[in-house]
């Protein structure tokens, strides 16, 4: 493991250390950078260590890059953030932190490098590399972290009780950092997470969503979501999705466990798609299954209307969440409503008709409804899957005909309500209504091609039946 740095930041170092000789502050890179340049992973994030006035710091150094960098200073904090071509540096002097059992928000005092370190959230974290000039490039370890680096462990410097007890968004942490390095939790540290867990309940709903969405957006998230749920976590944020776990038996017939086949689901969707909204809609998708299920002597269980209802739950869900009430969320909530169409397409002899009205309904999201239909393909029943996975292809090939003949992607009808009412000289009415929706199912079934001149003939046949020529 090489601490290997780029020239350009040698050139920042060298700039921070006679910044930092000319205050007479010791001065150190800690934390996040340290350990992803251990790991030979990217970082931006450059956050300094001054045993002094971190602000007072971050001036001085701005005096010496060109072109003069933009200086964002919180005072309230005691930071200074310089960004600086690829790279963010937070400045910030040693401290040392104490809690009240209400709050995250410590309350601070100067300290050492010792103290700082103390109060970082694990030993990978706790690193710190001197940019003094009679140690230079030396790292100062002081809890084993680049043990736990080799060995691909998390453990807290200190008592994790009180890691997690003092700021209790540190258990999310733990999971993502796990999540996102294949890093294994060390068994002291999980165990603090479970006994600790109603601690979450001080910490912001946005805080919280920020730690889930970077698991969420992490190679493999079911890592992630497993260990929110054995610990006890996700019972408390996301109760919704622990809904999901489990499975019941009448008549020796039981359901999949809609936990477990949605995680399957997420990690599909995560080797196609980086989006974290169509991650979204593969945790969401199958959301309302628990209220919905029923046992049927003749069918089994069923879950009817559960994209519907799943649909209807995704805005309160956001809302809880604190999640963007905005064009993302409709995007999730259009792809949970849809999300069984194109099953139940493959289950059939595909026309034409239910084809233009699946690109219809779907718009510009088709090719995502259909990544999220491809991810929703899991059975332990491999030859079920394949046969499933034959019919995506015939279906795929059919949709790329149909869109390609009738151009109904984002479809916009040929004569719009504003045209009709020109036309025939009417006001928003229940005939301009009628007249629109039988131009647009014509066109949708096939009945009338996709163009002006074809709709117009057909509007003027429909118009007579309606006594307005």
């Amino acid at each position: 493991m090489v601490f290997n740095i780029k020239p350009y930041e040698r050139k920042v170092f060298e700039l921070i250390q006679q910044s930092a000789a000319e205050l007479d502050f010791p001065v150190y890179v800690v934390g996040g950078y340290v350990r992803d340049r251990l790991l030979a992973r990217e970082s931006k994030d450059l956050d300094v260590v001054c045993v002094g006035d971190g602000i007072a710091l971050a001036e001085k150094l701005a005096s010496k890059l060109r072109p003069y960098p933009h200086i964002a200073v919180y005072k309230r904090f005691g930071t200074a953030m310089i960004r600086h071509q690829d790279l963010e540096i937070e400045f910030v002097g040693a401290r040392k932190e104490s809690y009240q059992s209400d709050s995250r928000k410590p309350a601070v005092e100067n300290g050492t490098l010792e103290d700082d370190q103390n109060r970082r959230d694990f030993t990978i974290n706790a690193m710190a590399v001197s940019l003094n000039e009679d140690d230079y490039g030396q790292i100062i370890d002081p809890f084993n972290g680049f043990y736990d680096l080799e060995k691909k462990i998390l453990r807290t410097p200190l008592d994790p009780d009180k890691t997690f007890t003092d700021d209790p968004l540190r258990m999310m942490r733990a999971i993502r950092f796990s999540t996102q390095l294949d890093f294994t939790i060390d068994p002291i540290t999980l165990k603090s997470i479970s006994k600790n867990k109603h601690r979450i309940s001080i910490i912001s709903k946005e805080r919280i969503s920020t730690e889930l969405e970077k698991i969420i957006l992490s190679p493999k998230p079911s890592v992630g979501f497993k260990l929110l749920f054995d610990t006890g976590l996700l019972h408390l944020i996301f109760p919704e999705m622990t809904a999901l776990y489990g499975v019941e038996i009448i008549n020796k017939i039981g359901h999949k466990d809609n936990f477990y086949h949605t995680l399957e689901v997420l990690d599909n969707i995560a080797v196609d798609s980086k989006n974290l909204w169509l991650r979204w809609a593969a945790i969401l998708h199958d959301i309302a299954k628990p209220p919905t299920k029923r046992f049927d002597p003749n069918l089994g269980w069923t879950f009817h209307g559960h994209e519907a209802l799943g649909a209807a739950m995704v805005p309160r869900i956001f809302k809880k969440m604190k999640l963007p009430l905005d064009a993302k969320m409709k995007y999730v909530q259009k792809l949970v409503m849809l999300h069984l169409r194109p099953i139940a397409l493959t289950n059939e002899k595909v026309t034409d008709s239910a084809v233009r009205r699946l690109l219809f309904d779907a718009g510009e999201d088709i090719d995502d409804l259909m990544t999220l239909c491809k991810a929703d393909i899991t059975s332990k029943n491999e030859g079920k899957v394949q046969r499933y996975k034959e019919n995506y292809k015939v279906l795929m090939e059919k949709i790329k005909e149909v869109e390609e003949k009738d151009h109904l992607r984002n479809w916009q009808p040929p004569i719009t309500g504003d045209d009709i009412m020109r036309l025939f000289k009417l006001p928003p009415s229940r005939e301009v209504g009628l007249l629109k929706t039988a131009i647009r199912e014509a066109i949708l079934e096939g009945e009338v091609a996709n163009n002006y001149d074809d709709a117009y003939a057909y509007m003027m046949v429909k118009a007579k039946e309606l006594n307005l020529v």
